[in-house]
């Protein structure tokens, strides 16, 4: 039928609804539909004489679509995804593609598409990341699921996605691999986010209430901030937030927001998936206890009366501790993406995934929260090493962290010292202090193991695995 529709789209909240805009300007005829029908006949009334098609069955959502159909899901993650896949798979044929792109677990996501490839049909896990605003003007996409599918969707995907390079022309779009890899990926990318905007926090509450700048003072620095080394979308809001008056008083309104945080898991998977694996994953999973920790409002606020700590106060050069703090906050921020990129490749080992770290880099480069000109360097260090064992050992990265060693460790101790928490900046540098270390204590801890439950313990003098009678070989105390 000539008047078919390219792709159907289930779910128009507002990223579903910008998404759909977004595709319907790159030239794509789209059927959508939602579940209180009243939100879709609402938003096909406000875009009259666009190429969008209102339906209020999936079964003629389906019907409306061109071969292979292609049926992007925009609901939340869960128990829902699950309930439309059942019914789409009542309704669809043979090579039509099931498209999820909520922020779904991994797991889920691999599940579903053996479940979808069973049937004859097709899936894939897409993380969508840019907000409202990536989905309407262009997101960075991380698909992955079956790999068939990549050729029916690629056009439609990184048409709409953002544009990097020289020339403009690059998408933040590729294949990432099979299974739940694309959703990993994501949930990674939302992780290294939590880990970011933590260490942001931590820089502006040190600035603020230790150094005592002014909110005008503090869109200056991060102005600053972001013509520099920092250049980053995160970087970019801060500054704009300070500037932001209140409408229903004289305050600013960053001075009025309540301090409790919130979040949609995505942080907490990839911590618990970090402790799965074993690997140290430990500044983004502080990032998801800091934001716990600020929920408990009402404890903080009765403690806050009991408990003593030192004045919050600094009595040093000013200007010289907002460069600290710029470099603190830069090689810190390395630590969270090597972070990152170190469980991403023990997530490629464990599940068979061939991921390509650069290209992935690359597809953060535009559209996405994180966003920065940093992950240029992210690109370039696995191009010039596809097997680097970690970032903080490519040559751009070591140099830039040695460089900021001084200033990082005086932010930190500044910050202890003041009494300001910054588990963030904290985990960071014992991050690099212990990885950088060639014998830590962990000696100790394994006879502790071996004494009280005979977990066996190696020598660094002789191979084996060995076990000591503790009791009998102890000194008797006097």
């Amino acid at each position: 039928m000539s008047d078919a529709c390219d792709i159907g789209l289930v779910g128009l909240a507002v990223m579903g609804q910008n998404l759909v805009l977004n595709i319907e300007s790159r030239g794509y005829r789209v059927a959508v539909f939602n579940r209180t029908t009243s939100v879709m006949e609402e938003f096909i009334a406000g875009n009259q004489g666009r190429g969008l098609v209102g339906c209020t069955t999936l079964e003629e959502l389906v019907d409306k679509l061109a071969k292979p159909r292609r049926v992007m899901l925009m609901v939340k993650a869960g128990p829902a995804v699950d309930a439309i896949i059942e019914q789409l798979l009542g309704l669809l044929s043979p090579g039509d593609i099931i498209i999820d792109g909520g922020n779904t677990l991994f797991t889920d996501t691999e599940r579903r598409t053996k479940l979808v490839e069973s049937k004859g049909m097709l899936y894939i896990g897409t993380g969508v990341s840019g907000g409202e605003e990536g989905a309407l003007k262009g997101p960075s996409m991380m698909p992955g699921g079956s790999v068939a599918a990549w050729s029916a969707v690629r056009d439609i995907f990184q048409s709409i996605a953002a544009k990097v390079g020289p020339n403009g022309d690059i998408p933040c779009c590729d294949w990432v691999g099979p299974g739940g890899a694309g959703h990993y990926v994501k949930m990674v990318h939302n992780g290294i986010e939590y880990g970011d905007m933590q260490l942001i926090c931590e820089s502006y509450f040190l600035l603020k209430h230790v150094v005592g700048l002014t909110n005008d003072e503090l869109y200056d620095v991060f102005d600053r901030f972001n013509r520099g080394k920092l250049d980053s979308y995160l970087i970019e809001i801060t500054r704009d937030i300070f500037s932001v008056k209140d409408t229903e008083s004289d305050a600013y309104l960053i001075d009025v927001i309540m301090d409790t945080a919130g979040n949609k898991g995505t942080g907490k998977w990839m911590s618990q998936l970090a402790l799965d694996l074993g690997v140290p994953t430990t500044l983004i999973t502080e990032a998801v206890y800091a934001r716990f920790l600020s929920a408990f409002k009402d404890a903080r606020l009765r403690a806050s009366e009991v408990l003593d700590g030192p004045a919050q106060t600094y009595s040093g050069d000013r200007d010289k501790f907002i460069d600290a703090v710029e470099n603190a906050l830069y090689a810190s921020k390395i630590c969270s993406y090597a972070q990152g990129f170190f469980q991403l490749q023990a997530a490629a080992k464990e599940h068979d995934w061939q991921l390509d770290l650069g290209n992935i880099a690359m597809l953060w480069r535009g559209g996405c929260i994180i966003r920065a000109q940093f992950l240029e360097r992210i690109k370039e260090a696995f191009v010039a090493d596809a097997e680097l064992e970690n970032l903080l050992l490519a040559p751009y990265f070591r140099e830039a962290v040695e460089s900021a060693q001084s200033d990082w460790r005086h932010v930190v101790t500044t910050a202890i010292d003041a009494g300001v928490p910054v588990p963030a900046f904290s985990a960071a540098i014992a991050y690099y202090d212990g990885y950088r270390c060639p014998r830590l204590p962990a000696n100790l801890l394994q006879a502790q193991r071996d004494y009280f439950g005979a977990h066996t313990y190696q020598r660094t003098d002789q191979a084996g695995t060995y076990h000591t009678d503790w009791l009998r070989a102890r000194r008797e105390p006097k």
